[in-house]
């Protein structure tokens, strides 16, 4: 069945959104409850042991041929952005229990917990990675005071879910774990202007999540002249077109301003108030850092001048990684073992193995992304590629497995 069961399942999970129109799954929504009951299904099925954690991460255990044992940690993510594609994320998931299933109950050396984290992507709380966040320890008392659109703090839901906040180190990774494997979509082009199935992530770049208000003055479209206006949005404009040429002129830098709200949002109205968000990636953190402030003092630059306030918020830090050099041969290893080119590069995306790589060595698989598509409900991936990739995979363990004996 192989590769067919992985994107059947996979298009069977995208049937599971809070929107009637596009895949919508967000951490601990209705959707993602019936995502995890299905998943929790699939692993037991294939002989793994199934628990929820307080973060709301489903976790399985596929125990060693003799316990106490190493334990080999696989997974991705199981939430989305809004009216987005069946793969990215969930593939990895699925893919792992499709991996597991072809052992045919035979036992390893080692254990294998698969996790699909309820959250990488921060749609609902503006924050990414609180699943993976949760397993490194690293899910502090600031990050579960942050409040969705209704109000509602990241505790509150976790509690609202039927989970204790309070047992979140219980979620921490086994002491015993030695190594995180993540397969994934790539999400971009590379690989197929390349005319490759597969690549070996050799680092993730780092990433600044900022949310950024102008405050101007509400007033009538009508009766306000241009000249004594202080339009929040027209100020906004000026700042996202600053953002763009800045990242064009600042080699490997990507900056995007992908959620905006002007307030208070009717026709007839000066803008007051408008709240944006602002993504800021690169392979190296000192240049990251310095163009967030670049662009930070734009908008500051950009506000005075028309007389309205700006304030940001940082959302999100995370450093650029580099994966384990170990565990990269070893993969690359397991690529060409499987009869696949070996192609090495790093990620322009962010992903949970960069939270993991703070507690244990982590490598990740690209699979090709056909059209260079994701974020977008036409994602897809190949059938002869995901079949490539359980033959890595199982290349991979039995490279672990030998090592082990």
């Amino acid at each position: 069945m192989g590769a067919h069961r992985v994107i059947k399942r996979c298009r069977t999970l995208a049937e599971l959104t809070e929107t009637p129109h596009g895949l919508l799954r967000t951490f601990l929504s209705p959707a993602m409850r019936e995502a995890q009951h299905l998943l929790a299904g699939w692993m037991e099925e294939t002989g793994l042991h199934v628990r929820l954690d307080a973060a709301g991460n489903l976790r399985g255990v596929y125990a060693a041929a003799r316990e106490p044992a190493p334990r080999l940690v696989l997974g991705s993510h199981i939430d989305t952005v809004p009216n987005a594609g069946a793969f990215d994320g969930v593939l990895g998931v699925v893919l792992a229990v499709e991996l597991l299933a072809a052992l045919g109950g035979r036992r390893l050396p080692f254990s294998i917990e698969i996790v699909a984290f309820s959250d990488e992507e921060g749609v609902r709380f503006g924050a990414p990675f609180i699943g993976s966040r949760a397993l490194a320890g690293v899910l502090d008392a600031a990050t579960l005071s942050l409040r969705d659109a209704a109000g509602i703090s990241i505790a509150e839901a976790i509690q609202a879910f039927g989970l204790q906040p309070e047992r979140l180190p219980d979620a921490l990774l086994d002491a015993d774990a030695f190594a995180y494997l993540e397969f994934h979509i790539e999400q971009g082009p590379v690989l197929d202007s390349l005319d490759l199935p597969l690549g070996v992530v050799t680092s993730i770049v780092g990433q600044s999540r900022i949310a950024v208000t102008f405050h101007g003055q509400a007033n009538h479209a009508g009766t306000t002249p241009m000249a004594l206006r202080r339009d929040a949005l027209a100020a906004a404009a000026r700042w996202i077109g600053a953002v763009e040429r800045y990242a064009r002129v600042t080699t490997g830098l990507v900056a995007t301003v992908g959620a905006i709200e002007a307030l208070p949002g009717a026709d007839n109205c000066v803008p007051g108030e408008v709240r944006a968000s602002l993504d800021v990636r690169h392979p190296e953190d000192e240049i990251r850092h310095s163009s967030a402030c670049a662009l930070m003092e734009a908008a500051r630059r950009i506000a005075n001048r028309r007389g309205i306030g700006v304030e940001y918020e940082n959302r999100s830090d995370q450093v650029a990684i580099a994966c384990d050099s170990a565990l990269v041969e070893a993969i690359s290893e397991a690529v060409a073992a499987a009869g696949c080119p070996v192609h090495r590069m790093p990620s322009g995306a962010g992903h949970d193995a960069m939270i993991l790589a703070q507690r244990l060595p982590v490598t990740m698989l690209f699979l090709r992304s056909p059209g260079g598509l994701s974020h977008h409900p036409d994602e897809a991936v190949r059938p002869e590629d995901v079949e490539a990739a359980l033959r890595v995979g199982d290349a991979f363990l039995a490279g672990l497995e030998a090592h082990h004996v």
